[in-house]
């Protein structure tokens, strides 16, 4: 299959194509040169439960996550993702979807699935990052140890670690924003919330929704200049006290904290960030993101003498902050 694929055209004009096929974030797989070292971090300092194996790879999941895995790692030379995923809302919704991408040149192929999904379809996003769209899922089922008193609960709450309740979000690096905006709106149907745009028109950053939540992912410019790298992903807990928490536990443990507790001037997100052993970067937040019930939301845009002011309330974001990502490029 080529590489080369066109830019995408214009933004998506209301009623070309259905507005939420896409039902929410999925999962997204990690690539760790230290599995068994990123696997400790993920279960014993974040809590998380492990939901399956296969060969080089773990699944887990946070302990209200409904399907059977949210995070997979796998073992590899270096960092970085290795794929993320959306679920979409029927299995109309999976066809309209390759038929849109198909149709905007940017289609790919059927797998059969993985652990805990039926048959996905796998393309790139404009910048590389591998992407999968699936429908059929299996529920987790808890175990007699795991069971919850409420039935409207995936599972029993751990008390362990940091008590991951769910994804909540991820943040891909890109080499050009505005193409993977676009791209995410023509070819996926997701919606705007919020954008940073520079002076000139330059896009440095934009949050997107497939549903009534603010983002599922959030797309950032590449300060490095590189293409399809990861910065992090985002699993919610319960309050702002569990992230104060998580933030004690990570010291314990002594894992490297980049910055944080804080919060987010944009999609207001209190936020904890971390390197797990692996190398790749970690967010404990909440909410997460918060709930989105406007249908006539117009996306909120922030200006570079905005951003230079930092966090909400005054912290200056750390360097890192804009230039590390992975897999690591060799300026890193």
């Amino acid at each position: 299959m080529s590489t080369e694929h066109p830019q995408p055209a214009n933004p998506v004009q209301e009623g070309v194509w259905p507005y939420c096929d896409l039902a929410h974030l999925a999962h997204l797989e990690l690539l760790t040169p230290r599995l068994e070292e990123s696997l400790r971090f993920f279960t014993e300092v974040m809590g998380l439960t492990v939901s399956g194996t296969e060969e080089a790879s773990v699944y887990l999941r946070g302990w209200d996550d409904y399907e059977h895995h949210t995070l997979k790692l796998t073992a590899a030379q270096t960092s970085g993702l290795g794929h993320f995923a959306f679920r979409v809302r029927s299995p109309e919704a999976l066809q309209r979807r390759v038929r849109q991408l198909e149709a905007l040149g940017w289609g790919g192929g059927w797998t059969e699935g993985d652990a805990g999904h039926g048959p996905a379809y796998r393309f790139t996003t404009p910048d590389g990052h591998p992407m999968e769209l699936y429908y059929e899922t299996r529920w987790y089922t808890p175990s007699e140890a795991t069971r919850p008193a409420l039935k409207n609960q995936a599972a029993r709450f751990p008390g362990k670690g940091a008590n991951l309740r769910r994804l909540d979000h991820l943040n891909l690096l890109a080499s050009d924003v505005r193409v993977m905006r676009v791209f995410m709106e023509e070819g996926l149907g997701m919606k705007v919330t919020e954008q940073i745009i520079f002076s000139g028109g330059d896009e440095q950053g934009v949050w997107l929704t497939s549903n009534n939540k603010t983002y599922d992912i959030a797309i950032t410019k590449d300060h490095r200049g590189a293409r399809g790298r990861f910065h992090h992903c985002t699993y919610a807990v319960d309050s702002r006290e569990e992230v104060l928490r998580a933030a004690d536990i990570c010291l314990e443990h002594g894992v490297f904290i980049e910055t944080g507790p804080h919060k987010h001037a944009i999609q207001q997100t209190f936020f904890l960030y971390v390197y797990e052993p692996g190398g790749n970067r970690f967010e404990v937040a909440c909410p997460g993101a918060r709930l989105l019930l406007a249908p006539d939301w117009k996306p909120i845009v922030w200006n570079e003498e905005e951003r230079k002011r930092g966090q909400a309330w005054g912290l200056q974001t750390v360097p890192t902050f804009h230039t590390y990502g992975t897999p690591p490029v060799e300026k890193e």
